[in-house]
């Protein structure tokens, strides 16, 4: 566990660029040996409004490594977070419970709060608004979206004391996760159940892509699937139901627009307040 901690520790860009782009590189192909849905579209046309969130959200992340990097160095310094109250553990008890943490702040946190505020909700709703969920959603985040995740995160190494070869390794983790789940693969109903025990599959994570709550507001998890089932957010669906889009905003020609993507937080919309019906 040490080598693999010291690797992350150093992990060269290279490498990340390599795990982000081999990831989508590999998902892209299963999704055409074995697709959940048979979309018409073309999937490069498709996949370009995708692929520029993906870049912005690249930009925002690598020009804001420094404060990543300077947070981590000051709460292990300074012997801060949960880390430090378990530091006569086993390493690998210790790393799966800073990866296990940072995926609740990093990830699940700031998911479920962007989907409770409004105007949060209008952000994040250019990830939503993707009607044909494949591999390339995964990083369809508007740039203040990138931003608010990130703040989410350094909060997150703040709570948890976490070195840098942790907050890496999540990273990593977090790229492959994402790029699985969104992945438009059919995998066998049961064997996608099973890893639902225990860390986000696609069935499970593409419910929360359907188009109508209380759906939309379900499955919030990124990796681990325990932070839906202890606060009462997972749900299931059967998945040929599945709609993808959000049923207020249909327009997709807009929806796959750049353009029309960047101005989508600013327009006026309120969030249902009452209890959604049971679809």
């Amino acid at each position: 566990m040490e080598l693999i901690l010291d690797y992350f520790q150093n992990i060269p860009t290279t490498h990340r660029t390599i795990l982000l782009v081999g990831g989508i590189s590999f998902f892209w192909i299963l999704e055409g040996i074995s697709p959940l849905f048979i979309f018409n579209y073309k999937k490069w046309l498709h996949a370009i409004p995708n692929f520029f969130f993906t870049l912005t959200t690249i930009i925002i992340n690598f020009s804001l490594a420094f404060l990543l990097l300077n947070t981590s160095d000051w709460v292990v310094s300074n012997e801060i977070g949960v880390l430090y109250f378990i530091d006569n553990l086993p390493l690998i008890i210790k790393i799966f419970v800073g990866v296990l943490l940072l995926d609740f702040f990093g990830a699940f946190l700031a998911h479920y709060v962007e989907h409770r505020f409004n105007f949060l909700w209008m952000i994040h709703l250019v990830h939503h608004s993707d009607h044909k969920v494949d591999t390339t959603t995964g990083n369809r985040h508007h740039p203040l979206e990138s931003l608010i995740r990130f703040c989410f995160t350094l909060f997150g190494v703040i709570i948890v004391g976490a070195p840098i070869g942790y907050i890496m390794l999540y990273q990593s983790l977090s790229v492959i996760s994402t790029q699985f789940t969104h992945a438009n693969i059919r995998l066998n109903k049961k064997v996608d159940k099973l890893i639902s025990y225990f860390f986000v599959s696609p069935d499970m994570h593409k419910i929360h892509h359907h188009y109508r709550l209380p759906y939309t507001d379900a499955n919030y998890g990124n990796i681990f699937s325990i932070w839906d089932r202890i606060f009462g957010t997972y749900m299931d669906l059967d998945r040929e139901k599945l709609i993808y889009g959000v049923d207020v905003f249909p327009d997709e020609k807009k929806n796959s627009n750049i353009k029309d993507l960047l101005k989508q937080p600013f327009q006026k919309y309120q969030r249902p307040t009452h209890e959604p019906k049971k679809y």
